[in-house]
């Protein structure tokens, strides 16, 4: 690659850093202030409405969207269709957030389109009734012209919070997904789970198809009445089989077959995970896609999704996973004690401004004999001191304060025995800087 495009790379990247980015640093109000889609659709119509050129799938929740996102294009791509892949945040290297059959966006594809978008930028920011695009929305913008562009088949997009009020809630989708909802951002989408699943369920569209994990009945009330106001098909992907909910009850249809060799992502929640996105190809498949079961079987078994439950090596074991809330510290606490044999846990825990640290180590400490409290450079990161005391209330192992992640793994490598396991978790930041450490990121911005 030549300097020159480098160059030029990390100044579109600088251009796009000078605009507003709640990934680092959330606003005091989640309104059609901070967030309006206004923004987004005017971005759109003056780049021709790209999102209306190939069909969507929108994926909204608490926990597992990336997971489900990942399914759902390897099952789509091993059908022999072009997909898109919008995603966030990015491990390694912004370009992982835009993918097309799974390669990420070429630098020079990122220049060009940030090129071609600043003047468009430029004219909304000064006479714009609502104000200049953030960050997020111009991502969203660029990835779904570049789908466009491209010629995708279908693209597969994850909301970025909430559902609502996000910026890729402008695309119609062919069918709205909603992952396990729980307890996350509370200070922006709420403090009960009803306030919570109600943004969420603000993907649901008039007519449209939604299909949802099974959820607590405080978040499906809300969802069944979403669907309900918007005459919306109701599909819940429970464990015996899809269950329609609206407009009539029926069911539980039989889901497609799993792969014999089991899902190639580890865990027991992502059994959940690939149900709701077994569900989604039993909708597509009655609005008249075809998606043969073998391409349901391939895709599964060859999903790729780092950072989640990841190997990372052998004796010791070492783990590493995005989790961040406390459903996600609950899950990744049984999916340890059922996937991994060992006999001491390590925990290496760092933790972004807005997540419950005390509350994800009530989860996950029992299982440890020795946590490190670390952060990530991430501008959100809460500090090593401040994790270590907000972890130690809920245990009486040592928990140490380390500087940063690397050195977090040091010290690991030092307390560990062949037989023990090392899991670094807490954060999808300080699980890119593990990664990165232990040589496993191929590319990094």
């Amino acid at each position: 690659m030549s300097e020159s495009l480098e160059r030029s790379y990390l100044q579109a990247l600088d251009y796009l850093n000078r605009f507003v980015d709640y990934e680092k640093g959330m606003p005091h109000a989640y309104s059609p202030v901070s967030f309006n889609l206004e923004r987004t659709a005017r971005l759109l119509a003056d780049l021709g409405q790209p999102q209306e050129k190939y069909p969507s799938l929108l994926i909204a929740g608490t926990k597992g969207k990336g997971s489900t996102a990942a399914f759902l294009e390897s099952v789509l791509r091993a059908s022999g269709r072009r997909t898109g892949l919008y995603t966030s945040p990015h491990l390694h290297t912004w370009r992982e957030r835009i993918q097309v059959q799974r390669r990420p966006i070429a630098k020079a594809e990122v220049v060009a389109w940030i090129e071609r978008l600043r003047p468009l930028v430029e004219e909304m920011s000064i006479r714009g009734e609502h104000g200049p695009p953030t960050y997020y929305e111009i991502s969203t913008a660029l990835a779904l012209g570049y789908f466009a562009e491209q010629k995708v088949d279908t693209a597969v997009l994850e909301v970025g919070l909430g559902g609502r009020l996000d910026a890729t809630n402008v695309v119609t989708p062919v069918v709205s997904i909603l992952t396990t909802i729980g307890y996350d951002h509370m200070d922006i989408l709420g403090h009960t789970l009803a306030q919570i699943a109600g943004e969420k369920a603000g993907i649901v569209k008039p007519a449209g198809w939604t299909v949802s994990a099974v959820q607590q009945e405080e978040a499906l009330g809300i969802i069944r009445e979403t669907c309900r106001r918007q005459g919306a098909i109701l599909w819940v992907a429970a464990e015996e089989g899809v269950r329609q909910l609206l407009p009539v009850p029926a069911g539980p249809w039989p889901y497609p077959p799993l792969p014999e060799e089991g899902l190639s992502l580890r865990g027991p929640f992502q059994q959940t995970n690939a149900r709701v996105a077994l569900a989604t190809v039993l909708a597509l498949r009655r609005q008249g896609w075809e998606i043969p079961d073998e391409a349901v079987r391939q895709g599964l078994a060859t999903t790729r999704w780092p950072g989640r439950l990841e190997v990372a090596g052998k004796r010791p074991f070492w783990v590493l996973d995005g989790a961040h809330n406390v459903d996600s510290a609950r899950a990744l606490r049984e999916a340890l004690r059922a996937e991994f044999s060992f006999r001491h846990l390590i925990l290496i825990l760092g933790f972004s401004r807005g997540h419950d640290a005390a509350a994800f180590a009530t989860e996950l400490a029992p299982l440890a004999t020795h946590i490190l409290a670390t952060a990530s450079h991430h501008p959100r990161a809460i500090p090593p001191q401040q994790v270590a005391e907000a972890v130690r209330p809920a245990t009486a192992v040592p928990v140490e304060a380390v500087e940063c992640v690397a050195a977090a793994l040091d010290q690991a490598r030092r307390l560990a025995s062949p037989v023990d396991l090392i899991c670094v978790t807490g954060s999808l930041f300080v699980v890119a800087e593990a990664r990165e450490a232990l040589g496993l990121a191929e590319e990094r911005d």
